[in-house]
């Protein structure tokens, strides 16, 4: 009988705690090149921070490609991936995951779908929710 008061006893006062268990961030990319640079803080929760500000809301959309970038970015930096400028370059991405950091032009997203989507996502993302025009 005491063990079952301890338990319940227990359980009450975690559940009073209000456990607050943060969201993993899914990644972060930065990108340079004309213009100002943009820095784009994901995380799993369905925030996005953009610049340093507050973070804001990510439509359930956008937070599902967030999520499926995050498992191929990771796969790229856990692989080790180095892709150096081309000719034509106008951008460089840096990306923050998991498994690691990476760089990349512009221009290797021809040979790596997962780098336009990024690419994609970043310009839409900064359009909306950030309200910056990239």
């Amino acid at each position: 009988m005491r063990f079952a008061a301890a338990v319940i006893a227990t359980a009450a006062g975690l559940a009073g705690c209000g456990l607050n268990v943060q969201s993993p961030d899914l990644f972060q990319v930065t990108r340079i090149g004309q213009g100002k640079k943009l820095t784009l803080l994901v995380n799993d929760s369905g925030t996005i921070a953009c610049n340093g500000g507050k973070p804001k809301s990510l439509p359930d959309p956008q937070l599902l490609q967030a999520r499926d970038l995050a498992t191929s970015l990771n796969n790229d930096a856990k692989a080790k991936v180095r892709l150096h400028p081309g000719p034509g370059s106008v951008f460089s991405y840096t990306v923050q995951v998991q498994n690691g950091t990476f760089t990349f032009p512009d221009t290797a997203a021809v040979a790596h779908k997962e780098l336009s989507q990024l690419e994609l996502f970043v310009v839409q993302a900064a359009a909306d929710p950030c309200g910056i025009s990239a």
